[in-house]
């Protein structure tokens, strides 16, 4: 089973943590069932961008992103080269290495 591995987070993860996971699970569930509580305003929908990630490392052997995702990306904080909304990603077979950005769009949180 592929490990992932997530960098340290100020708020979801001080300590940062790793897990494995089933090849073909989506990467926000797995998050959310590790105790990751990354945001996901659509409900998993690819309707915002809240759940956006940075993959550090493992990204070539991530499902291939559809438009959809790539025009949500547009409107994530910070997106790069390595981002992915984690509600559209399908974990392959190698480990990877995730990153949460400090900020998102996500106008309605609750804190």
């Amino acid at each position: 089973m592929p490990k992932i591995t997530v960098l340290p987070h100020a708020e979801l993860c001080p300590e940062g943590t790793s897990f494995e996971v089933p090849v073909g699970a989506n990467l926000a569930r797995a998050l959310l069932e590790n105790g990751i509580k990354i945001e996901h305003a659509c409900e998993f929908s690819c309707a915002c961008s809240t759940c956006h990630v940075y993959v550090r490392e493992g990204l070539e052997t991530l499902n291939e992103p559809e438009d959809n995702e790539l025009d949500h990306l547009d409107a994530a904080w910070g997106a790069g080269l390595y981002s992915r909304l984690s509600c559209q990603t399908t974990v392959g077979e190698a480990d990877i290495t995730v990153e949460i950005p400090k900020y998102s769009r996500n106008h309605a949180k609750e804190h």
